[in-house]
């Protein structure tokens, strides 16, 4: 199996792709790496090259460019790089922490939208209490939606939780600001019997409080909201734990304190860590191309790779496919 890995995207690059590449190669016999970026600052970082290439480029995209303009024009770019070696059969799966806008261009130019997908998701795992998190999508791909864009995006996520995190009969949430089927706007009031009258395991409505406590394996949502979901709870842990961390120095009492809390604080923070989900995939594609946090360090990256490594192993597309196969839309399309 090979991946192709962006290495000059992301806040810690090529630092945190290179590092990360070397531990995966490492837990995973089977596995190639193509690193994508500047061979010589690559180079300085690597340890140990067995199974591991480097295809060299100087050019990036930044997280300025717009992304279309950016793809079309910077052919020799890392990330575009890495999505053509999917498209071209040289690699299984692409990462990159970079411009996602560009990343999600990429990918529908380059690798193309599985059969009966409109639109394909952003979609992350999140944290939750009990440490088994929840798949949230979309959370950007498409600011706007319908209804049939979200019950593709609910069969593709049930998909991908009952093969790569191993969940059976995952439960469904339709993002809304109450629990009751008349509750909503438009959108969430038409999608809510598609859900209904689906084989999928729906469990009605759920608001965004309850989304931690793993009210749902599978939360389904328009883009707009679902960023808005994203960033709060990426900016509530960065300002809780802050806010810890401030209280417990600020006397040599707490300090004390802090020193035989330490282990708990480090057990709830890899808890609600993202670098422990990997990244977001861009579920509707023909081939996993995953979309690591811009911030990501070795240890994300390399659960990132983990991560595009399972979706290959388990087939999801050619799955995800065979489900969306089912809808009656599809079904109209093939004249059935």
């Amino acid at each position: 199996m090979k991946i192709a890995l962006d290495a000059m995207g992301g806040d810690h690059a090529p630092k945190a792709q290179t590092e990360g590449a070397m531990k995966a190669i490492q837990e995973f016999s089977e596995l190639e790496i193509t690193l994508i970026g500047d061979e010589e600052a690559i180079r300085a970082l690597l340890t140990n090259d067995e199974r591991i290439s480097i295809i060299h480029t100087t050019e990036k995209i930044e997280d300025t460019d717009k992304p279309t303009h950016a793809v079309r024009r910077k052919k020799d770019a890392s990330m575009v790089l890495a999505v053509r070696e999917v498209k071209e059969g040289r690699a299984d799966a692409c990462i990159s922490s970079g411009n996602t806008g560009a990343l999600m261009t990429a990918g529908l130019l380059h690798v193309g939208r599985i059969k009966g997908v409109d639109r394909p998701a952003l979609a992350p795992m999140l944290p939750t209490m009990d440490g088994k998190g929840f798949l949230l999508l979309d959370v950007g791909a498409n600011m706007d939606a319908k209804p049939q864009h979200l019950l593709q995006h609910a069969i593709i996520g049930s998909t991908y939780m009952q093969l790569v995190k191993k969940v059976h009969n995952p439960r469904v949430g339709l993002l809304n600001v109450g629990t009751e089927s008349g509750k909503g706007n438009e959108l969430i009031k038409a999608t809510y019997p598609l859900l209904e009258e689906s084989h999928l395991n729906f469990i009605g409505n759920v608001e965004a409080r309850d989304l931690l406590d793993g009210v749902a394996d599978v939360v389904v949502c328009d883009g707009f909201s679902g960023n808005l979901v994203l960033k709060t709870i990426e900016g509530t842990a960065a300002s809780l734990f802050g806010l810890i961390k401030k209280e417990l120095t600020k006397s040599v009492k707490t300090k004390l304190a802090a020193g035989v809390l330490k282990p708990s604080f480090r057990d709830i923070k890899t808890k609600m860590s993202y670098s422990e989900y990997g990244g977001a995939g861009l579920f509707g594609l023909k081939a996993p191309v995953i979309k690591a946090h811009g911030s990501s360090d070795e240890t994300a990256m390399f659960h990132a790779i983990r991560q595009a490594k399972l979706m290959v192993d388990q087939q999801v597309a050619a799955l995800v496919k065979a489900e969306l196969s089912k809808m009656p839309q599809y079904q109209e399309e093939k004249g059935e």
